[in-house]
């Protein structure tokens, strides 16, 4: 008897370790996904050992995990679309038509002879100056706290002060368009580019249906950016910006710039003022 309990005393001991084992394991496992994904590693994922409810739980990380994985693309690809500042304004905003009106300045750059360029280049050739053109451009927007709003073909159009408010956006877009023509001959030797400035007041918001929307600005100031933009291709350097842009920026970056007569851009009015860079 005695060692028959012994025995079974021995035995079952070790079947309560091997239990205890059993459940610890995956347990254990599961607890360093949970902290690897806590600490940002989306791909964080553990082993289901089996069809018990832990394998259960397992399998249901992994899926919640894998769910995770998928939105943080698709964000950073709506990021990489819109800029942060949009998609942030976006989230907050949801699918409200409409807008807000601000103050806010444009940069409208667009490549000269991009016909004949096409026609004469392959395409693929075309479309690596292209990008090389646009590498130029939203790296020196971004670096002046502005956003790309959109790509249009050839063009660019960059937007400084909405959807978040930043301290001196006319003198930041005027700092930008003289960036752009600097380095534009340097980097890509190939293109030309005529540079548009203006400032005033705009709608910031989504245009569009509900089923199919855009955050961008309208207003005078896009247009007047787009017409500064064909002026600017006959001049050198290509930049023109409105005096009103000018008298908005701050004083250091207005040194920078002076006076050059007025024209009556096409399809408006009233004379335009304009201003052209006197430092690179």
């Amino acid at each position: 008897m005695i060692v028959l309990g012994g025995l079974g005393l021995t035995i079952g001991s070790w079947m309560v370790w091997l239990g205890t084992r059993a459940l610890a394991a995956p347990l254990r496992d599961l607890r360093k996904a949970i902290r690897a994904l806590s600490e940002g590693d989306l791909q964080a994922r553990t082993e289901v050992y089996d069809g018990s409810e832990l394998g259960l739980l397992q399998a249901g990380f992994n899926e919640m995990a894998a769910g995770l994985e998928e939105r943080e693309r698709l964000r950073d690809l709506y990021s990489r679309q819109v800029g942060e500042d949009v998609a942030r304004d976006s989230l907050e905003r949801g699918t409200e038509l409409g807008g807000e009106l601000s103050r806010a300045a444009v940069v409208f750059v667009d490549i000269v002879g991009s016909t004949q360029l096409a026609a004469s280049r392959p395409a693929n050739e075309v479309v690596d100056l292209l990008n090389r053109f646009f590498a130029v451009v939203v790296e020196e927007v971004h670096a002046h706290g502005g956003w790309i709003n959109k790509f249009q073909g050839d063009a660019t159009l960059a937007v400084f002060g909405v959807p978040n408010s930043t301290g001196d956006p006319a003198g930041r877009a005027l700092a930008t368009a003289r960036a752009v023509a600097s380095r534009l001959p340097r980097d890509v030797p190939q293109l030309d580019a005529g540079v548009g400035v203006s400032y005033g007041p705009v709608v910031a918001g989504n245009i569009g249906d509900e089923s199919r929307f855009e955050f961008t600005v309208i207003g005078d100031p896009v247009n007047e950016a787009a017409r500064l933009t064909e002026l600017a291709k006959t001049h050198r350097p290509m930049v023109l910006a409105s005096a009103a842009t000018l008298l908005a920026a701050s004083i250091a970056e207005r040194e920078n710039w002076r006076l050059d007569g007025e024209v009556t851009l096409r399809g408006r009015a009233d004379p335009t003022q304009l201003a052209v860079p006197t430092t690179p």
